[in-house]
């Protein structure tokens, strides 16, 4: 989600020699006291007092035993967070703290298979997004009346900033009940369907729950003074409710914006196959920030306004054609929470897939051409500081730009190379099939793609996720032939490569060997097709 702004800052070389603390291994790899135990359910209560800006409540984490021997059981909690209480059985436990990672001891035996619940009491007043979605937490807004505008989203630094739980990406909980109590004037947006509110004189509970697995980072409280409205989409897989969630007075700049929702569905389900959360619905949901990718609960905040706040990204024009933030976050529902990276040093496996799903969306309702146009346009973002692929077990993701922009171009030179639209648009599908409610590796996406598209792509892959080197196609000519290698390139890498020769397009297919290709007649100009992410350079003999 963390897209845009890293356009505009300049990011240091010395992040390749970035240090590694305990506390990032102990936030950002499967500890021993993680992987004995599987999430089963959340059920997450929390009362929000806007005036103190303070929350307090329960989450009762329910588990399957994956292993015994085990008496100790990591949960995680940021300061100023604290945990007030943790039971099991009604039974008080000790927990010895480690950071923001608290170590439970159980006083129960842990039998394989057994499931077992704890109960953990918090409260705090938990830390100020500083500049939301990038840098996280809750904002405390007002909306243009002076209402109470409050909204959570923790991508980055993670869910335990507000409430306790298993915030690692690898184990998604397999279900969710929130249960969000507020001021009885203002209303809470979050996750799933809304089953119920309950009121007293002085505040209402909203009762919400999520029936597919859900990561961490996706549970969000929406508060403010909402209003709703709604329809349904006949969609793959049937009925699909529609819900929009919107500030009073802003309904019908809404109603006109949102049109572009359904768009958006009839796109992704035609490239990606069927919407992943038809039993907990898809909602839009008003945010006192830009928006953010938030699972049945797709936060926005673009101004009712096509583009990014405006601006076209790709600088052809077609950006204007869409809302960025509809397009791009609604297509993390595919790859994000459908499919889910285990670590995030693979969270390219998020961002690159929807950075090329606005492509995808031109595409279906503005032609081909306008979605190469776009993807190209965006290759000018592209900064090649660091690699798309992060440090793995510290929570270190990769390069925060090109995991959109390089990436995107890389998945638009795949769909080139596979010269067949519908056997892209499968390899998609089955994707969101294969993987569906899953948290995977980078290595499992790879090997899936290179199975299905028939193409050994592990050269490939290892060029453009692992490091930061553009190829380089070096050529000579003489006459009706071009004599070309590749350079600045790893080991195996031979990507065919469309040449554009005296106008028409030619597929050549370099090394790092030194090969030649002939033409029917004198050579009077060539470049490499538009599509392909490769520099050409010309060699003097």
């Amino acid at each position: 989600m963390k897209y845009i702004i890293i356009l505009f800052l300049c990011i240091s070389t010395s992040a390749f020699s970035q240090k590694f603390t305990r506390e990032d291994t102990i936030r950002g790899s499967i500890t021993p006291e993680r992987a004995w135990w599987d999430l089963n359910h959340y059920d997450l209560s929390v009362d929000v007092d806007p005036d103190t800006q303070l929350i307090l409540g329960t989450n009762k984490v329910t588990y399957t035993v994956l292993e015994e021997g085990m008496d100790e059981l990591q949960i995680d909690l940021q300061v100023p967070m604290e945990l007030t209480a943790i039971t099991q059985d009604g039974i008080p436990l000790h927990v010895r703290h480690d950071g923001d990672a608290h170590f439970i001891t159980l006083k129960k035996k842990q039998e394989k298979g057994a499931v077992n619940s704890l109960v953990l009491g918090f409260e705090g007043q938990p830390r100020k997004a500083k500049n939301a979605p990038w840098d996280g937490g809750f904002s405390w807004k007002k909306d243009a009346k002076g209402r109470p505008f409050i909204a959570t989203s923790n991508q980055g630094i993670g869910a335990s900033v507000w409430w306790p739980n298993k915030d690692h990406n690898y184990d998604e909980v397999d279900s969710l009940d929130m249960h969000v109590t507020v001021p009885k004037d203002l209303v809470d947006v979050s996750n799933g369907r809304l089953v119920g509110i309950d009121s007293t004189a002085s505040t209402k509970t909203y009762h919400w729950t999520v029936k597919n697995p859900i990561n961490s980072y996706g549970v969000n409280l929406n508060i403010g003074k909402y209003t709703h409205f709604k329809e349904v989409y006949q969609g793959e897989n049937g009925p699909l409710d529609m819900d929009y969630w919107v500030i009073e007075g802003n309904e019908e700049k809404a109603k006109e914006q949102f049109k572009q929702a359904p768009m958006m569905m009839e796109a992704f389900e035609h490239w990606f196959g069927p919407y992943p959360f038809y039993e907990d619905s898809y909602k839009l949901v008003e945010a006192p920030y830009l928006g953010m990718e938030h699972q049945s609960s797709v936060t926005y905040g673009n101004k009712y306004q096509n583009g990014y706040l405006g601006r076209d990204l790709s600088r052809t024009d077609w950006g204007l054609k869409f809302d960025f933030i509809i397009i791009h976050e609604s297509g993390h529902e595919w790859f994000a929470n459908n499919i889910t990276s285990k670590d995030v040093a693979d969270m390219w496996i998020h961002e690159s897939f929807t950075n090329y799903s606005e492509s995808l969306y031109l595409d279906y309702h503005f032609g081909k051409q306008a979605a190469s146009e776009y993807v190209i346009g965006t290759r000018k973002n592209i900064q090649n500081d660091k690699p798309i692929i992060g440090t793995y077990d510290v929570r270190k993701t990769g390069s925060g730009s090109d995991m959109y922009y390089k990436g995107g171009n890389m998945l638009h030179m795949l769909r080139t190379l596979v010269e067949d639209d519908e056997q892209w648009r499968a390899a998609l599908r089955g994707l969101n099939t294969k993987f569906c409610h899953q948290t995977v590796t980078t290595k499992q996406v790879e090997n899936y793609l290179s199975v299905t598209l028939k193409k050994d792509l592990n050269a490939f892959f290892n060029q453009y996720l692992r490091t930061t080197k553009i190829p380089v196609l070096e050529y000579q000519k003489n006459r009706n032939k071009i004599t070309f290698r590749y350079t600045n390139v790893v080991n195996g890498f031979d990507m065919p490569i469309q040449m554009v020769i005296n106008g028409e397009k030619e597929w050549i297919y370099p090394s790092k060997q030194w090969r030649t290709y002939k033409a029917n007649g004198k050579i009077k100009n060539l470049k490499i097709a538009d599509d392909f992410y490769v520099e050409l350079r010309k060699i003097n003999p």
